[in-house]
């Protein structure tokens, strides 16, 4: 199948009960069972749930992998990719990185003895010289969050593995969702998903998501997901799938309406600087160019008056885009990363990357295209 097909097909069959179109949303936490262990393919819905399955087919089929894994939250689904690591192991990652996940990093894992250093992930060989025999997982989010960094998948996964094949390679593909790339095509072992965010597209649910290919490493985060418990509850998984069923029509008006955002500020008096992979001048366009069908719905900009005062006067001032955290509904949100999504990271990392009080994020909608420049005008004007 073609993607978009696989948005809507991919990994469903007809309910074998009824033949609705739709998977039923199955609200039980048990399966009657014919004997002791005789069952049918389900036994207590933390091991399994068949609305999840569905969800979990079309995940591993939108991301050509073979197995795909739903669960509570985005970050559940990192704790789980960090659960597969044994105190000792380092983890190389970007060192612009979302909030959540740094904290996650710095402040949870390290203290049960993981280590973790941070790269720019700009160049392959930052990445490579940095690996050492207690590495054990290279973590890549590209576009990044909230610079907008471009990571090279391929090139950075063939590098790792000719040094150790045994490095895992896992991408956070949350703002460019599998319509604009697919990391596990590319050399990647994990993929991961803040599904809350393009895959459900609509605002109204909190999920992640993780797809594979490998059986073993399959079996491994399934032993994890059944064990700690961090599951998709069953309507939360019918939302997503329906949600994933318009992705693809979706993301295309995202990426339209971002590139119009961002070449609008670009060309505006009061804007400074605009991160958008899109643009010739950025530094890793050709790579973005070469493993993204497009550039995605997310731009973010600093104003020319860089004090927090002139931030805080625009992200007060908008409507259409509501000032909110999250990304990737069909609302245009804005964000101010320093006090919200990357307010956990400590002030003096993130301005030695660059994320300062000046830093505004854009997740673009599939709002009219004119109504969202109008209302960015008027937000700069005041």
């Amino acid at each position: 199948m073609k993607f978009n097909t696989k948005t809507i097909h991919g990994g469903q069959q007809p309910e074998a009960a009824t033949g609705a179109v739709m998977p039923p949303v199955f609200l039980t936490s048990t399966y009657a069972q014919s004997s002791p262990g005789e069952h049918q393919g389900y036994e207590y819905s933390r091991g399994a749930n068949p609305t999840r399955t569905a969800l979990e087919n079309s995940f591993a089929a939108i991301e050509n992998g073979t197995h795909g894994f739903a669960f509570s939250s985005g970050l559940s689904a990192i704790d789980c990719v960090l659960r597969l690591l044994n105190p000792g192991d380092e983890v190389i990652a970007g060192d612009d990185l979302y909030g959540g996940t740094y904290r996650m990093f710095t402040r949870l894992f390290k203290k049960y003895g993981l280590e973790f250093t941070f790269v720019d992930m700009n160049s392959v060989a930052n990445v490579t010289s940095a690996i050492t025999e207690k590495t054990k997982l290279v973590w890549l989010e590209t576009p990044t969050n909230p610079l907008m960094k471009i990571a090279d998948i391929a090139a950075i996964s063939s590098a790792v593995k000719n040094k150790n094949e045994a490095i895992l390679i896992t991408v956070d593909n949350t703002f460019a969702t599998p319509y604009l790339q697919q990391p596990l095509n590319l050399g990647a072992d994990i993929v991961m998903h803040s599904a809350t965010k393009y895959l459900g597209g609509h605002s109204d649910l909190v999920m992640g998501a993780l797809m594979v290919k490998d059986q073993k490493l399959a079996e491994d985060i399934h032993f994890i997901q059944f064990a700690a418990g961090a599951i998709a509850g069953p309507m939360d998984s019918f939302l997503a799938l329906r949600g994933i069923k318009t992705l693809h029509i979706r993301m295309q008006r995202h990426c339209e309406n971002g590139k119009a955002v961002a070449h609008f500020l670009k060309n505006h008096p009061k804007v400074g600087k605009v991160y958008y992979p899109g643009f010739e001048s950025h530094p890793n366009h050709e790579v973005a160019k070469k493993q993204m069908k497009d550039f995605g719905g997310m731009v973010s900009f600093r104003l020319k008056d860089q004090s927090k005062e002139a931030a805080f006067k625009f992200l007060e001032n908008t409507h259409v885009f509501t000032l909110a955290e999250s990304l990737g509904g069909v609302e245009s949100l804005v964000n101010h990363p320093t006090t919200m999504t990357h307010a956990s990271i400590p002030e003096p990392e993130r301005l030695k990357i660059g994320i300062t009080d000046s830093l505004i994020r854009l997740s673009v909608g599939i709002e009219d295209e004119e109504d969202l420049l109008a209302d960015l005008d008027k937000a700069l004007s005041l």
